[in-house]
């Protein structure tokens, strides 16, 4: 197998894929590793961090200025297009609320892995085929390749926006703690693999993980357009049950069998193969099987997900709960409401008859009397 240092050229010669119990031997390497290291602690993780670290103030200056851009474009775009367009549709309220923030995800991830995409199979990087090439020739402080580090700008800043997001701009659901979690490790991850310089390693993990919410996304969106304008839309129907089986497939395929033995099982053992005293090493594999650990929890709700298809209730998002309990209360208000003043109206009409009846009795009796 040919060596690649990731600046192109050489054929590719694909390596053997490890197994479970491969990645279940790489994680006991690094707990025998955590075990043989003496010095470990604050002050050695102060030194690495000092020694390899290798981050500007321009890159985080841009970092900060295209995280306030998404922000920007998110909510241009949500006011301009995404609402209105909802609105004209004939969606209900609830669900015009929802579609802005599904329909930014589905462009930015969209567009996003198609560029990491690109950058694996349609350049001359080898890093899905070859997971170990990552660190080949690493070296502390080393220049990143301008077509991934405009790969790292645009997600580390868009991750960055998330976080605001999650908090201030999504729909508040079950997982929403879990995921302002991911937001946060993932931004770690990026913002130190970028300044450690394993940003090879780091395209392969966007690779992996956005294709997921390219699937979700659409499916969550066909589910708001299948009823609209007071009518059901078989088409969107369809789409919304196809793309969750693709969803669900991919989820497992790309994050709970690629992920772990690709990027994990290379991070584990072939990192210190290729690099004996490879900087942050329990640093970064920690922050790697806790996203694993958060992928394997949002399978539990797909696993839901499922059953509730088998069962014939149909596709919709099994973590909303905490979001549309109110919502459908206010309803069943809304209802009441309607119903008690409907009663109200009734009743005052019927007081108003007989008022008039009253009057026009008073008026005959008047009449005889005279």
């Amino acid at each position: 197998m040919d060596k690649y240092n990731g600046d192109g050229g050489g054929g590719i010669t694909a390596e053997p894929m490890p197994g479970y119990a491969d990645f279940i031997t790489g994680f006991s390497v690094m707990l025998s590793a955590l075990r043989d290291c003496e010095d470990c602690g604050l002050d050695l993780s102060t030194r690495t961090l000092r020694d390899n670290a290798c981050i500007s103030l321009t890159e985080i200056g841009l970092f900060f200025l295209c995280a306030v851009m998404w922000t920007g474009l998110r909510w241009i775009l949500t006011t301009c297009m995404f609402e209105p367009f909802a609105r004209w549709c004939g969606l209900h309220p609830r669900d015009v609320a929802k579609v802005p923030e599904s329909a930014w995800k589905l462009l930015f991830y969209t567009l996003a892995w198609s560029y990491s995409t690109y950058l694996l199979f349609f350049s001359s990087y080898t890093f899905f085929q070859n997971p170990s090439s990552v660190f080949y020739n690493w070296k502390s402080g080393m220049a990143v390749p301008t077509d991934i580090a405009m790969a790292y700008l645009i997600q580390g800043s868009f991750y960055g926006h998330s976080v605001y997001a999650t908090v201030y701009m999504d729909a508040w659901r079950k997982d929403s703690k879990v995921m302002l979690v991911h937001h946060v490790i993932t931004l770690a991850l990026l913002t130190f693999s970028y300044a450690f310089r394993y940003h090879n390693i780091g395209l392969l993990v966007l690779f992996l993980h956005d294709i997921s919410d390219i699937q979700l996304e659409f499916t969550k969106l066909n589910v708001y357009f299948k009823t609209r304008g007071g009518s059901y839309h078989l088409t969107n129907d369809i789409l919304s049950n196809m793309a969750s089986v693709s969803f669900s497939i991919t989820w497992f395929w790309f994050r709970l069998y690629w992920f772990p033995l690709k990027v994990l099982y290379t991070a584990c053992v072939s990192s210190l193969q290729a690099i004996p005293n490879i900087p942050f090493y329990f640093f970064f594999n920690a922050l790697l099987f806790a996203l694993l650990l958060m992928n394997v929890y949002w399978f539990l709700f797909i696993v839901l997900f499922v059953v509730k298809i088998v069962m014939g209730r149909g596709v919709s998002d099994v973590r909303e709960y905490e979001e549309d309990e109110e919502p459908l209360k206010q309803d069943r208000d809304i209802q009441n409401m309607d119903i008690w003043d409907m009663e109200n109206r009734e009743h005052r009409t019927q007081n108003m008859e007989n008022t008039e009846h009253k009057n026009i009795d008073n008026i005959e009796t008047d009449q005889v009397v005279g």
